[in-house]
């Protein structure tokens, strides 16, 4: 069994390496290949193109990439064209994967493609839901995508979100100590992210010692061209007790609370039961463009699925220093009331066994299996 998959930020490529994984425990003799990164290469996936520094912030940090993605998709599209994979699975990031899945079609790919996390999840926007079930099978992680769908007609698959299986709720901690507290400090994986948000969460982190003066920061890090650009972005500023890890699970495990930049990593802090305060900044001149398309009350992913403020966001110019660091300090002098609410993340994103059924789903449209979902 042969499978592609095209990812193109860290949180598609974590995505695409456990849903790799999986299918293998359900098919030994399997062969991946893909659009990725680090954890998609440790996964056991060649990869054919790496996508470090892919991730933009919108459409005006992207325009400058759109060349050289146009390019890499039509030389792998013309390659799957001539030489088909049992399937091909493009996860998340559709800024490239949609117009890749248009791309195969209109060069006459007639193999399975499977649409995992399809693009849109919180627009609820026709025109693109329609796109991806022209092209592609949709598998979405949440119900209420799964239920926009449905709402127009369109096929679409549903298990649950992977993250439930893959993140348990970790040993309930003691207290922070009054004097400081270990902090975990996930400010995204690209470079715009990187270079808005760690210059606030540097200057939290010295409010934050004022009262917690044995504090300690650990910097979760997606890759090595995210340590770069971190690096890069604290201009050679030190902090007593900060330090690097690796990946958000490291960051967080040995946490008290976070900052954590808006998305997938807050679901995962979510799912830990790690207290947490989101923040989010974006360039100036894309704020007119996100109010136009953002509706919404909430933009972090666990207020959005309970549809109540369970994580503090602060965001754009509320995203200061000094509001950063009350709104951490207040966690970690009470975070049972978060704690709380985090339990009930769980139960909306589906059982145990979401990934499994996943995995099963995409191996049945591999081997030519008729699935029904």
């Amino acid at each position: 069994m042969r499978v592609f998959f095209a990812t193109g930020e860290a949180s598609g490529d974590m995505l695409a390496a456990a849903l790799a994984t999986a299918m293998r425990r359900l098919v030994a003799d399997v062969r991946f290949a893909g659009i990725g990164s680090e954890r998609m290469a440790a996964a056991g996936v060649a990869l054919t193109t790496s996508t470090a520094g892919w991730g933009g912030m919108g459409p005006l940090e992207a325009l400058r990439r759109i060349p050289s993605l146009f390019v890499n998709a039509w030389r792998h599209a013309l390659w799957l064209r001539w030489s088909p994979w049992d399937l091909v699975v493009l996860v998340d990031f559709g800024a490239y994967n949609l117009r890749f899945a248009k791309t195969l079609r209109l060069l006459g790919y007639r193999g399975e493609i499977l649409y995992f996390v399809p693009p849109g999840a919180w627009f609820d926007r026709e025109a693109q839901a329609r796109a991806v079930a022209r092209y592609a099978r949709a598998l979405t992680p949440f119900a209420h995508q799964r239920d926009f769908y449905r709402s127009l007609g369109l096929p679409v698959a549903y298990f649950g979100h992977p993250l439930a299986s893959l993140v348990e709720p970790r040993v309930p901690r003691p207290p922070a100590p009054p004097d400081g507290g270990a902090i975990a400090i996930l400010p995204g994986s690209r470079r715009g992210e990187i270079e808005r948000h760690v210059p606030p969460l540097l200057a939290a982190c010295r409010i934050l010692r004022r009262t917690r003066p044995h504090a300690t920061f650990a910097v979760g890090v997606a890759d090595a061209d995210a340590r770069r650009s971190i690096e890069r972005a604290l201009r050679g500023a030190t902090l007593p007790g900060l330090h690097f890890v690796a990946g958000a699970r490291a960051a967080l495990d040995g946490a008290d609370a976070a900052w954590i930049a808006s998305g997938t990593a807050v679901l995962e802090a979510a799912l830990r039961e790690v207290p947490a305060v989101a923040l989010y900044v974006i360039a100036q001149a894309q704020v007119p463009i996100a109010k136009r398309v953002w509706g919404k009350r909430f933009i972090t992913l666990p207020n959005i699925l309970l549809d109540r403020a369970v994580v503090p966001e602060l965001v754009q110019d509320a995203a200061t220093p000094e509001a950063l660091a009350a709104a951490l300090e207040a966690l970690l002098a009470e975070p049972a009331a978060q704690l709380a609410g985090l339990r009930d993340v769980r139960a909306a994103l589906g059982d145990a066994a979401a990934l499994e059924r996943c995995a099963a789903y995409a191996v049945a449209l591999a081997s030519g299996t008729p699935v029904a979902a």
